[in-house]
């Protein structure tokens, strides 16, 4: 992750993780009915294949285009992982125990770069297929099987969510008032409205059931390595090392969650205590890097493992933006048969919040980054604002091309803008404290 400020490009970045979210999100709801259809095994063994290979795709790509890509490729296999295995938690781990065990798979999926995780799908891959023994959940034929996947459903779930990354990504990169940029937006509201339809009235088999349907700090993690090489001049490794205490924080939060709730059977307060946490860690995070106090990357540092700490007490292990408490109110309170479904329609809207987080954070970086880049230079009487603009945009190699004094204002410009997106996180991290205390405890039998 620290890596992606050398690839070039810089301002489309955000894809590396959208585009991930794109196919991961469309695909999570469906796995949930497949995996009641064609079984929880066949359908696990499929994700593993196709993460294991959008992962080596990753880690032999050599421009933004190819990682993007292989990233779009690796949540469909993403989505599958996620979702199959919380369901096959759900089916022979008892409820109060589910904490625990998910710790563990959080110490798993916190390790390895795009190319050590290939070799640990194979591992993945050929253990489950010899020693996970389920019975069958169908003995009909495939094609009648595959007559029964909401296929329309899902496509009108792409069609929106891509609509909608479309639509902020040229609006912060070109302008709001392009064709392009409104027609997407609208396209998108209007795509997530026929879904709904969809998935009530139409849908035989429904991936996300009316019934189910109507009963962030992702993007902190994607900005830190960005500031910290932007403006601290620091390398993408080093960068990387940086983050490795919030990793730590993070996978701890999430055992000590699990041993709780295993032991006292219950989960709101502590997810209100992991929310406070988050959004002090935010706003700690906010301060440090402009808000009050200048470049302090020590105290950034510490916003990162408070806010991982509190992450890990309330999120699942596959992304750090899935949380843990909330899924077990959603698992707890649904009956056995949809289990399955309920698991599967929480990573929905989850990953729809991680989507449309990260887009706003980016959206914000952006624009107020080429609007204060523009400012700045504007003052200096350089000739070659657009050229500046663009090039520190795409690769912050280019800065160090420029002269001191324009480079200095090239870091300024980016510690502003990303400081700013910092303070939209807490704003937002702050609220999903605030509706965390409205939430509903059910015992975890």
């Amino acid at each position: 992750m620290a890596s992606y400020g050398q690839i070039g490009s810089l301002n489309l970045t955000s894809w590396i993780a959208t585009s991930y979210f794109l196919t991961l999100t469309s695909f999570q709801p469906l796995y949930g009915k497949l995996s009641d259809i064609f079984g929880r095994k066949p359908c696990l063994l499929f994700a593993y294949t196709i993460f294991g290979i959008g992962n080596l795709g990753c880690g032999l790509a050599r421009n933004i285009n190819d990682l993007i890509a292989a990233r779009i490729f690796q949540g469909i296999g993403g989505g599958g992982m996620t979702t199959v295995v919380n369901i096959l938690m759900n089916d022979i781990i008892p409820l109060h125990d589910r904490g625990l065990w998910q710790g563990i798979i959080n110490i798993i999926s916190a390790t390895g770069a795009f190319l050590t995780q290939f070799p640990i799908c194979v591992v993945a891959f050929l253990a489950v297929n010899s020693m996970l023994n389920l019975p069958a959940q169908d003995d009909t034929n495939w094609k009648q099987k595959l007559q029964r996947v909401d296929l329309l459903g899902a496509t009108v779930l792409v069609g929106a969510v891509l609509g909608l990354l479309v639509g902020l990504d040229r609006g912060s990169n070109v302008s709001w008032s392009m064709p392009l940029t409104i027609i997407s937006l609208n396209v998108s509201g209007l795509l997530f409205l026929v879904f709904i339809l969809v998935e009530i009235y139409l849908a035989a088999e429904p991936f996300a059931p009316g019934h189910i349907i109507f009963n962030r700090w992702m993007a902190v993690i994607f900005y830190t390595p960005l500031y910290f090489q932007a403006v601290d001049g620091v390398s993408a490794t080093f960068a990387g090392v940086r983050l490795l205490p919030s990793t730590l924080s993070g996978v701890s939060g999430s055992l000590l969650a699990g041993f709780f709730m295993r032991r006292f059977g219950s989960y709101y307060w502590l997810t209100i205590v992991g929310y406070d946490c988050s959004t002090r860690g935010c706003f700690l995070v906010y301060l440090s890097s402009g808000g009050a106090m200048v470049n302090d990357s020590v105290n950034m540092v510490l916003g990162t493992v408070v806010t991982a700490f509190g992450g890990g007490i309330v999120r699942s292990p596959d992304i750090l933006t899935q949380y843990m408490s909330s899924l077990y109110l959603l698992v707890s309170s649904a009956s056995v048969e949809d289990r399955a479904v309920v698991t599967a329609c929480s990573y929905l809207f989850r990953s729809l919040g991680s989507i449309i987080g990260l887009s706003l954070s980016s959206t914000i970086v952006q624009q107020l980054l080429r609007n204060r880049l523009r400012s700045d230079l504007h003052d200096t009487g350089s000739r070659s604002i657009d050229e500046i603009v663009n090039g520190v945009r795409e690769s912050l190699e280019y800065t160090k091309q420029l002269e001191p004094d324009i480079a200095s204002i090239v870091r300024n410009c980016y510690g502003w803008s990303t400081n700013k997106g910092f303070g939209f996180l807490t704003i937002v991290v702050f609220f999903a404290l605030i509706s965390a205390f409205f939430m509903r405890e059910a015992k975890l039998g």
